[in-house]
């Protein structure tokens, strides 16, 4: 990949690009950080206590919580005791959103926690093997404040209750509450509707032994997490931004290596393939769920993000081999068979994984993986393989990384001796591999560093009169950050128009011997 734009550009106009790209990063950042609220809201919920009157179980029937036609309602189970009410009577009533609010489409996502608030007593208290709470859950929608409410799933899921009493179990300590960890509940992957309601029933069966040693139930509490409206307008829009400026250098891209005497190498085709990559994360079809209830879109950005992390990766190791100056076999994708085999394999399990959660809550969207032993093994399982696999692939960039290291420091003693061609493409291979190298270690230690500072901060700093909402910041300024990596790979190593034509053949030819 003799004379690319790299090795031909000037200090100054290398200097030059380097300030822009540079401003488009503090722009990017910036519009997460000053423009765009914070990334998502979460609202808690406390469960209304509904009683079912009814004889016979009537499926249509849904329980409101508040409202012109809302349930009969009772505050605690002391009271449901005194007027003889059964366990299985009782409804556990959540209606999203809260009174005189709506739900919107540009929430994108609705994912809903658990939290059971659980009374130790003596005679009742949780079972030390594998308490396990047994749910009868429906989830309904409707548009307008009179219209009738719409099933839209319906299951019976188990949950295994992890909780903790820090107290001393005696008489003394009666009706403290248990920590509990919360619970994974619900997850939608599209809020195309205004209003949802939660029913919630916690059948018991002593005979069969569902619901029982799970403690005395005192309240159901939920969490709702979706991505804030304004925050998914500013990504939306630098999606949309940033979809034509990779495609158009990508085209200019391969239009340069097209120009050449010569088939395209194998370097020029992994670029190519990365800016491909980039674009399909890039195109903002996101726009269509604003308009229709598409739930597979996290499942859909779930893929196209595996897709561009693995090509990455790959193209990373491939650039290391294309720069091992000794190496003989370059050029050929079946090279790299031994390095790229765990990216794919890794990518390959994590994607399983992804299925097995995300895809199953397509049809059951209060399916978990998580919420049954066999589920979490296999859930671990595919994670431990993905992460052997990131171990190796570790190893062996680290590896062929020193290789070239050791390479270069042993050719930088016997330039001097080369002819002018074969001195120019050498130093022009250890300036672009240095060069990559600087730019990759900045991208990779600011994602690092951004990652950990959005997640032991509280969501924002406070900058004069401005809020700097760093979460924001981070995602928008991350995603910009790989676009402009992706971007400067293809723009300074297309082929110079410097080198076209018999002078770079010559000089092929030279260096070849």
């Amino acid at each position: 990949m003799a004379g690319a734009i790299i090795e031909n550009m000037s200090t100054k106009k290398l200097v030059i690009v380097g300030v822009i790209l540079l401003l488009f990063q503090a722009a990017a950042f910036m519009v997460g950080g000053l423009i765009a609220p914070s990334t998502t809201t979460a609202v808690q919920y406390l469960a209304t206590k509904c009683v079912d009157t009814t004889k016979l179980r009537q499926e249509a029937k849904w329980f409101m919580p508040w409202g012109p036609n809302q349930c009969d309602k009772i505050r605690t189970f002391d009271e449901a005791m005194a007027k003889k009410i059964e366990a299985n009577n009782i409804v556990f009533a959540v209606h999203m959103p809260l009174p005189n609010k709506e739900m919107s489409p540009w929430f994108q996502f609705m994912l809903v926690i658990l939290q059971f608030d659980i009374a130790f007593k003596m005679y009742n208290q949780i079972g030390e093997n594998q308490a396990m709470a047994t749910i009868d859950v429906g989830l309904a929608y409707r548009d307008d404040t009179v219209s009738e409410w719409t099933e839209m799933a319906h299951s019976f899921e188990q949950r295994k209750l992890n909780c903790n009493f820090t107290a001393a179990t005696t008489f003394e300590n009666e009706g403290r509450y248990y920590e509990c960890d919360p619970l994974p509940f619900m997850e939608v992957g599209s809020v195309a509707h205004k209003y949802y309601l939660l029913n919630i029933r916690l059948p018991v069966n002593e005979r069969k032994k569902v619901n029982v040693g799970i403690g005395e139930i005192k309240d159901i509490r939920l969490v709702s997490i979706h991505q804030n409206g304004g925050f998914t307008k500013v990504w939306f829009a630098m999606k949309t931004f940033l979809t034509p400026s990779i495609l158009i250098i990508m085209i200019w891209y391969w239009r340069r290596i097209t120009l050449m005497r010569r088939p395209p190498v194998l370097l020029e085709k992994v670029i190519l393939a990365l800016g491909i990559s980039m674009t399909f994360i890039n195109i903002p079809v996101e726009w269509f769920s604003v308009g229709f209830n598409w739930t597979w879109m996290l499942l859909f950005g779930d893929i196209r993000q595996g897709i561009f992390y693995s090509m990455l990766l790959s193209f990373w190791i491939i650039f290391c081999g294309e720069h091992l100056m000794d190496q003989t076999e370059r050029n050929r994708f079946s090279v790299y068979w031994k390095q790229v085999g765990p990216i794919v394999f890794g990518s390959f399990c994590l994607f399983i994984f992804d299925m097995c959660e995300r895809g199953v809550q397509l049809t059951n969207p209060f399916y978990s993986i998580w919420a049954s032993d066999v589920g979490t093994e296999l859930a671990m399982a595919f994670i431990i393989v993905a992460g052997i696999c990131a171990v190796l692939y570790f190893l062996f960039l680290c590896f062929m990384v020193f290789q070239v290291f050791r390479n270069i420091s042993g050719k930088r003693t016997s330039l001097p001796a080369m002819s002018k061609a074969r001195r120019l493409h050498y130093e022009g291979l250890i300036f672009r591999f240095k060069f990559l190298m600087l730019v990759t270690l900045t991208c990779a230690a600011m994602t690092v560093i951004f990652f950990i500072i959005s997640q032991v901060n509280e969501g924002h700093w406070h900058w004069g009169e401005h809020t700097v909402q760093v979460n924001s910041a981070f995602f928008t300024g991350i995603y910009g950050m790989w676009n402009l990596y992706v971007f400067a790979i293809m723009f300074l190593y297309a082929p110079s128009h410097k080198r076209y034509g018999d002078d770079q053949s010559t000089g092929q030819r030279e260096c070849a011997q």
